[in-house]
């Protein structure tokens, strides 16, 4: 079993965070390298690379746009270029475009033709996260052990250490007890 997860884990370390229709290994690996600088539409902290249709379907819808940007024949400097400052109106006949505007979506019609600006640029910077995170897990570790000690004193406090003599005193009450009961009865 542990051969086999260390033979998993780095395929899954190296496993593609997207799907894309194209089939063309240059226009793929276009694909994967725009994808990976434009952000998400809904999660601005993913890559749109990392996006999928349940998280933001705009995003979903984007990657197909730019999938018709490859099969166009756009490079990836240009199409991340054309991204940030606008495609222009020789879009506005894309299929993804045609139905972001019969579905009343005009803003990211207008941002897909004229440019979302350079806040599409994908920015990943996981030290926040991964500060976030860390400093969440010492505070979790932290809350533990002084739960497991405030335990211990409770117990302790509701348990004296008592002495040989006192067990005896104890058990010896409980007979008591319990000789009175069968007398009475």
């Amino acid at each position: 079993m542990i051969a086999f997860g260390c033979f998993l884990l780095p395929n899954l370390l190296l496993a593609q965070k997207t799907t894309t229709n194209l089939k063309d290994e240059t226009q793929i690996q276009t694909f994967l390298k725009v994808t990976e600088q434009i952000r998400c539409i809904c999660l601005p902290s993913l890559p749109i690379q990392s996006c999928s249709f349940n998280m933001c379907a705009a995003s979903s819808y984007l990657k197909t746009f730019i999938e018709n940007r490859i099969k166009d024949g756009m490079k990836e400097e240009e199409i991340i270029s054309k991204m940030e400052n606008g495609f222009g109106d020789s879009v506005l006949l894309d299929p993804i475009v045609v139905m972001f505007k019969e579905n009343g979506n005009q803003g990211m019609v207008d941002s897909i033709v004229y440019g979302f600006g350079p806040k599409i640029l994908a920015q990943p910077d996981g030290t926040w996260i991964n500060f976030t995170l860390f400093a969440l897990g010492v505070l979790g570790l932290f809350g533990i052990y002084k739960f497991g000690t405030r335990k211990k004193k409770e117990q302790a406090q509701a348990n004296p250490a008592s002495s040989g003599n006192d067990k005896k005193s104890t058990t010896e009450d409980i007979k008591n007890k319990i000789r009175k009961f069968e007398e009475e009865s």
